[in-house]
């Protein structure tokens, strides 16, 4: 079962974007839920500096998680 997506979960892309200049994998932080299924997610740099911010669906997007899990 995928996890739902919260704001401000880190999350990675599941596909190219080329017209955004973005690859699978880019990591960005999800800062509004736009509508059920709909995110919008800001990419930053090194440094903090945003460098895109869109509108994503959840399939386009995997939740990334630096601990265990908590299984019920």
């Amino acid at each position: 079962m995928k996890p739902a997506i919260q704001l401000l979960d880190v999350v990675a892309l599941t596909e190219d974007l080329p017209q955004r200049s973005l690859v699978r994998g880019q990591v960005g932080t999800v800062v509004e839920t736009l509508a059920e299924g709909v995110f919008e997610v800001e990419f930053c740099d090194n440094d903090g500096k945003t460098y895109a911010m869109l509108a994503l669906r959840a399939e386009q997007l995997l939740v990334l998680h630096y601990q265990p899990l908590q299984m019920a």
